[in-house]
């Protein structure tokens, strides 16, 4: 089963059947120009964070989640310096080399990964997956131990040249180092 862009794939396999489905995606692949992934490393992205949390398209803040969040965390948060930015930004661009998969824009901050990259044939979530494996591995192998992500990633689509243009800004915005193109 191929996985669809912000979509179920259950509730696509029972609407459309397998080529149906498949039909979808090569559609929706063949509009869609690359898309923006994000993902926070454990503990750093929760309700308490003080610029809020989205919930229905609006921010706010939860003192009484933010207090269950902090008491129910079974890890300390992991914050990278420098140095495991680098080598998380390197070992995400040697599996991109891998998958074949070009990215416009990366910035691997203390507390989150953003990158935006062009679509190829495989689910974005296998995708993410692996990006995160090969950092952790990489981490691992540079003496880094404990939990490192948090579960999940957002992902933000890009249809049209604006749009794209608008997510490579973005990510340029919050790293120094990118690669256009």
């Amino acid at each position: 089963m191929v996985a669809m862009p912000g979509g179920d794939e259950e509730n696509n396999k029972e609407n459309c059947g397998e080529v149906g489905t498949y039909l979808l995606l090569c559609i929706t692949m063949a509009r869609m120009m690359g898309y923006m992934i994000t993902w926070t490393t454990y503990g750093t992205s929760m309700q308490e964070d003080k610029r809020g949390f989205v919930r229905n398209r609006r921010m706010g803040l939860d003192e009484r989640l933010r207090r269950t969040n902090i008491s129910e965390q079974k890890n300390r948060p992991v914050k990278f310096n420098r140095q495991q930015q680098k080598i998380v930004q390197d070992a995400i661009e040697r599996e991109a080399k891998t998958l074949r998969q070009k990215i416009h824009a990366i910035a691997v901050g203390s507390g989150r990964v953003h990158m935006v990259v062009n679509c190829i044939d495989e689910p974005t979530g296998d995708i993410t997956g692996r990006y995160k494996k090969a950092a952790i591995d990489a981490l691992r192998a540079n003496g880094f131990a404990g939990k490192v992500w948090t579960k999940g990633y957002d992902t933000r689509y890009c249809f049209d040249e604006e749009s794209l243009r608008a997510r490579i800004d973005y990510v340029q915005m919050h790293g120094k180092i990118t690669k256009n193109g």
